[in-house]
């Protein structure tokens, strides 16, 4: 069992930054790829970016050039850091450990004047 807590979400203008983290009640980077994912009201949820154990990315066309995916290894935890936002990047976002049935309770994310 692993326990996925996000955090870092809010309320932030067109154009600002925001930065989330997931923490994991163990090491689980060394053995899974982790992708960060969101929901946005009436929508499926959808993968935004991925992780692999040897660090290699990939982002969603959507967010290219604006989002970045990070592992810490040290504190157990997976980031995604968030620049030039668009509404359109409002939403519910999610860790998790691809191939598992693990998720966190997620964290909101809403982009508005």
């Amino acid at each position: 069992q692993v326990q996925l807590v996000e955090s870092g979400g809010g309320l932030v203008q067109p154009g600002g930054s925001l930065r989330l983290s997931c923490a994991a009640s163990r090491n689980i980077f060394s053995i899974y790829v982790m992708g960060w994912y969101r929901q946005a009201p009436g929508k499926e949820r959808e993968p935004v970016a991925t992780i692999t154990t040897g660090g290699i990315t990939n982002y969603a066309d959507s967010v290219k050039g604006r989002f970045t995916i990070s592992r810490d290894g040290a504190k157990n935890a997976v980031n995604l850091q968030m620049n030039n936002l668009k509404p359109e990047d409002t939403g519910a976002y999610y860790c998790h450990p691809v191939g598992t049935l693990f998720w966190g309770q997620g964290t909101q994310v809403t982009v508005s004047e």
